[in-house]
């Protein structure tokens, strides 16, 4: 075998996968051999890596024979089978699922945050979801610099987030409002509640199960990723974090509006705030008022940045700050941040070729 790494795709034919691939082909990781497993009905199929031609396989657990990472996109459920078996054959798997995240004996990982907690996986990190993802690039600079009392975030979520079907479906629902036929809708606000209703022209404010507190289980995971990632303990008081989520009609990239209280609040201001942002990895400025710049879905897709904005103070609550944050969710909320952390374990030594 030439001199590189053996990467696995699991979920290569979906939104995400295809995006890891040619996020994979950009990376700095070396490759010896791609593998593109996704489920049955796709195998066969094939798609190009690095120019290329690469069959992709069914994925059983010897699929996992001989590769170093494997990079999950597949689903909860696939995720919870398959990598305990690709663990076992000596891989390290980055799980773009909800299935591990909350698992205490598994890194929840943004890089521009907690790179540290690479060094303490047992086989499997968990990105983040990707609405918490971006808000954690913003408001990471911000913490270390001034402190984070409270956290109060609404989303704006593209249709993308809930995988290729949907936006699918937003595109033939926009298509028949516009040609006065009736919109039908199977997916949204989510593929497993009892009701559906059209997202084109509307706004839906569940993102996944309603939970019997009220909140939605996205919202759930808002509060308590941000509380793991940014402390290492999903249930700490320390930062006091809630969520609305909102899916609206955007195809891809999510819009943000955050407000934050800071704890020292005499030091923090609007001007030192830009400054940390535009100094901040994987976060871009983008706030002039002067001149009407601020983030916006349509330019953020497609680039592995946070964009951040429209920073200001809260009139009525000083130590306090309002801004606007967006990106692309399958890149930077997925795939992107999926493969930075892959090579985050190739260049700190946490991945060793078999």
């Amino acid at each position: 075998m030439s001199e590189g790494y053996e990467v696995a795709i699991l979920g290569a034919t979906g939104a995400v996968g295809t995006r890891l691939i040619q996020q994979l082909e950009e990376s700095t990781i070396p490759v010896s051999k791609v593998r593109l497993l996704a489920s049955s009905r796709s195998a066969g199929k094939t798609l190009k890596f690095k120019g290329q031609s690469v069959t992709v396989e069914e994925a059983k657990p010897e699929s996992f024979e001989g590769v170093d990472i494997v990079l999950a996109s597949a689903g909860g459920s696939v995720s919870k089978k398959l990598l305990p078996e690709a663990v076992k054959r000596g891989a390290v798997c980055v799980d773009n699922t909800s299935a591990f995240r909350m698992d205490p004996d598994v890194p929840l990982v943004v890089p521009e945050v907690n790179e540290k907690a690479l060094y303490k996986h047992h086989g499997i990190i968990a990105n983040p979801n990707c609405s918490t993802i971006q808000m954690m690039v913003a408001l990471e600079p911000i913490r270390k610099a001034f402190g984070l009392k409270q956290i109060i975030v609404s989303t704006y979520q593209a249709a993308s987030g809930a995988g290729q079907s949907a936006l699918n479906e937003l595109y033939s629902e926009a298509k028949d409002y516009l040609d006065g036929k009736e919109m039908s809708a199977d997916i949204f606000p989510t593929k497993g509640d009892k009701e559906h209703y059209p997202l084109a022209f509307n706004l839906l404010p569940q993102i996944d199960v309603l939970e019997d507190n009220l909140y939605s289980h996205e919202e759930w995971k808002m509060i308590h990723e941000t509380k793991k990632i940014m402390l290492d303990d999903m249930n700490s008081p320390e930062i006091k974090v809630t969520a609305t989520c909102v899916r609206v009609p955007v195809p891809i990239s999510h819009g943000e509006s955050i407000y934050i209280e800071v704890e020292k609040k005499d030091e923090a201001s609007v001007e030192k705030i830009r400054q940390l942002i535009e100094n901040a990895p994987g976060a871009v400025l983008q706030d002039d008022p002067d001149h009407q710049i601020y983030p916006q879905p349509i330019n953020a897709t497609g680039k592995r940045d946070t964009f951040v904005g429209r920073i200001r103070p809260d009139l009525e609550n000083k130590g306090a700050f309002n801004m606007w944050v967006v990106s692309d969710n399958l890149l930077k909320g997925a795939a992107w941040n999926t493969v930075q952390i892959a090579e985050r374990l190739v260049a700190d030594g946490l991945v060793e070729v078999k």
